[in-house]
């Protein structure tokens, strides 16, 4: 039964169905592949939401540095990379990297999450 918290900027496209996966780093407890997911914004606050329940259906591996981003062991292209910063929610690939290197520095080590 993982529980997944987004920030406040992506509620609308995980509530949607725009925002399709995530990225976060390594679980104690790992997601697996065919797990439900319960996805909400503002865990553990008076303002919870849930915004939907989801069914994983691919945990991969990830690694995210200022120049590289390494997806199940391939080295991604620029647009590779674009894409799949659109896909987590990011308007821009400076945007992605951005968050990644103010929220977690680098590198980044973690996987991706789809549902």
């Amino acid at each position: 039964m993982p529980a997944i918290n987004f920030k406040r900027k992506f509620t609308a496209p995980v509530a949607s169905g725009k925002k399709r996966q995530t990225i976060r780093k390594r679980r104690k407890r790992p997601i697996l592949k065919g797990d439900t997911l319960y996805l909400y914004s503002g865990m553990r606050t008076k303002q919870v939401l849930k915004l939907r329940d989801a069914k994983c259906i691919a945990v991969l591996p990830i690694v995210i540095t200022n120049s590289l981003v390494t997806l199940d062991s391939k080295v991604l292209n620029i647009g590779e990379i674009d894409r799949l910063a659109k896909l987590d929610g990011f308007t821009t690939t400076e945007a992605f990297i951005q968050f990644f290197s103010d929220n977690y520095g680098f590198p980044f080590t973690g996987e991706v999450i789809k549902w």
